[in-house]
């Protein structure tokens, strides 16, 4: 079975090296164009790209699949299958059903739920229990083709997006093996999504960073894990920005006003909208390393009782 791979951030490099692995015959890697990174905006390839030039397959990097560019790129590999993991763009009609076997997707989320670019981070963002992947016929809706196979997984209460993403990432892998040998097998039983199921998982962006602490414990504990590793939880002390990284919630110290703080040995308190606590053991204060969050306090103590929406 010949395999036409596209793919493009980190998140698609397990997949691909698991077809590598089980000696799959990977025609050739679609990925996204060469983009300039850094201050310096140095041009770098994607993570796929460097992947695939490893394992010594023909990559392909077109600035569209429309007019005819990705149909060229078909007939040239003529693949059985393509598989797709977070591509990255729309593929138009043709392109879907060119192949014997059309386009199969591994999607970050158990759909139909959290359709869309950012499904892992959102299942965070909204504490969902579980997470999970799923391969999918494509179509040419975003996210809406018939599902083939479901894996879940149940997040752990403190556990990040980025934590979670690489996790899943092996999930995908292993659930494009088990679904290409089903295909070869015929053995999948496509499943119809149910629309109103679906939720709209839109890009991340920083405006979401800015945490109010007026929110409940749950929340904000949430939303400092579903924003690691991009593009952070915020708060503002002394004028200048802190970045929260690693939290945690707890019963044991009582209640608060929103936005008090309190030093406790791992790190510091923060009381929310509904009077219970975060504990943020690791930061980030504008213009320094990230560090502990005990360690931050030994040079920038906050008063106990200090009120940071004084700040925001």
């Amino acid at each position: 079975m010949k395999i036409l791979y596209m793919g493009t951030p980190d998140f698609a490099v397990k997949p691909l090296k698991a077809l590598i692995e089980n000696k799959y015959d990977v025609c050739g890697v679609v990925t996204q164009p060469d983009k300039p990174v850094g201050r310096k905006a140095i041009l770098t390839p994607p993570p796929v790209k460097i992947e695939a030039e490893n394992a010594g397959i023909k990559v392909y990097q077109p600035q569209t699949l429309k007019n005819g560019e990705g149909i060229e790129i078909l007939k040239e590999t003529n693949p059985d299958v393509v598989i797709v993991v977070a591509y990255g763009k729309i593929l138009p009609k043709d392109f879907l059903e060119f192949s014997k076997y059309g386009c199969i997707n591994i999607h970050g989320s158990i759909l139909p739920k959290y359709r869309g670019a950012a499904p892992i981070q959102r299942c965070v963002l909204d504490g969902e229990e579980y997470a999970g992947v799923t391969a999918m016929q494509m179509d040419v809706g975003l996210d809406t083709g018939d599902m083939l196979l479901v894996e879940k997984t149940k997040i752990g209460e403190n556990e990040t997006s980025g934590e979670l993403f690489d996790r899943l990432a092996d999930m995908g892998a292993q659930l494009l093996i088990k679904t290409l040998d089903k295909l070869q097998k015929d053995e999948l039983k496509p499943e119809k999504q149910n629309d109103e199921e679906s939720t709209y998982a839109s890009m991340l962006d920083k405006s979401m960073s800015p945490v109010d602490w007026n929110n409940s414990a749950q929340q904000v504990h949430n939303q400092i894990r579903g924003l690691d590793p991009w593009p952070v939880a915020l708060t503002v002390y002394n004028g200048k920005t802190l970045k929260l990284f690693r939290s945690y919630l707890t019963d044991s110290l009582g209640s608060g006003e929103a936005g008090t703080v309190k030093a406790v040995k791992e790190g510091l308190a923060v009381f929310c909208g509904d009077g219970k606590p975060v504990i943020i053991t690791e930061v980030q204060y504008e213009g320094k390393k990230r560090m502990k969050a005990a360690d931050f306090l030994r040079g920038n103590p906050i008063p106990d009782g200090y009120s940071l929406l004084k700040d925001c």
